[in-house]
């Protein structure tokens, strides 16, 4: 069909071979094609899954009307804006870019060029983070947690840009408020970054996150908590189960020599529609590419995520 929108993948790594899995699958996308700066593993990928293996940057963008972009950090500015300025849509891995300059230009170029830009915050598409954002009004306290073991792929940022910008990135979107002061602490343990950290976030409406990430820990917990006036919420992202917990009632015991407190809790369980948050993320794509729907943030957050990201990094650096 013409109407396809046609993608291609750059990068085959870890994360692109998750992309190509699920470029292939989209009805309204075709993938043409994909490119590796490692030749033969670009060719092993493209014969299994039955796709062509460019041998340029360029000349795959020259096929397509999207790409997606999967290589290391340092890479994301230069190939982006590649794109950007010959006319093609982009969605990059997180983070958006190596320093915020060189996101605000990205930004910029793909305003001014009518171009979707879309930042692989995955985390976004999960479907319990879709859901929360129509149950959060008021957060006056949100507790995040991203523990897992060190994975030694990730060689080129911390644990900051490579796992809590999905947090930092869902706790803007929530409280919508700008970030009045900051305080983080961080160590190294395994690698030449940060690989534990912990921040808090003080927002000038008043409400306050706690955001904690390790890649050095022997069990992956990603959770979320969130305490509003009238209600107490779970999240568990690899589950994508919420769970709302209200106060029934509560009253002191007085018996001999004790006094206890008793509390009830009501727990309302909340459906929440389980799909593969990257194919989610991809169709997203397509969708705003094809003028189905809005960008579901747009890329004035996406630099404020990482301007608030690049904050914790300085202040861990100072500590």
């Amino acid at each position: 069909m013409t109407n396809k929108v046609k993608i291609g993948v750059i990068g085959t790594g870890h994360m692109g071979q998750y992309h190509v899995n699920v470029a292939k699958t989209l009805s309204d996308a075709e993938l043409i094609g994909i490119y590796d700066s490692d030749s033969e593993r670009a060719s092993q990928m493209a014969e299994k899954h039955k796709t062509s293996a460019f041998s340029t940057v360029d000349d795959l963008i020259k096929h397509t009307d999207s790409v997606i972009i999967a290589v290391p950090t340092f890479l994301h500015h230069e190939i982006g804006k590649k794109a950007l300025l010959a006319g093609k849509h982009v969605l990059v891995e997180k983070p958006i870019a190596e320093t915020l300059e060189q996101a605000k230009e990205l930004v910029d170029l793909a305003s001014k060029n009518n171009l979707v830009l879309q930042v692989g915050h995955v985390e976004r598409f999960n479907g319990a983070v879709l859901e929360l954002g129509k149950i959060v009004t008021e957060p006056l306290l949100i507790e995040s947690r991203r523990l897992a073991p060190f994975n030694p792929r990730i060689k080129d940022v911390g644990v900051v840009l490579d796992m809590m910008i999905h947090d930092i990135d869902i706790v803007l979107n929530l409280v919508k408020s700008p970030v009045k002061y900051l305080s983080a602490v961080g160590t190294k343990v395994v690698s030449a970054h940060e690989d534990i950290a912990s921040v808090v976030l003080h927002f000038e409406n008043g409400a306050i996150a706690n955001i904690s990430a390790s890649r050095n820990t022997q069990s992956k917990i990603r959770t979320l908590n969130i305490t509003q006036k009238d209600v107490y919420i779970t999240l568990d992202f690899s589950d994508q189960e919420i769970e709302l917990h209200r106060q029934a009632t509560s009253d002191i015991l007085l018996r001999t020599g004790e006094i206890k407190y008793r509390q009830e809790s009501i727990v309302e369980k909340i459906f929440v529609h389980k799909d593969n948050p990257l194919k989610q993320e991809h169709e997203h794509f397509v969708k705003c590419i094809l003028k189905e729907t809005e960008p579901l943030v747009d890329g004035r957050s996406d630099i404020q995520t990482l301007e608030i990201a690049y904050r914790i990094l300085n202040e861990i650096h100072k500590n």
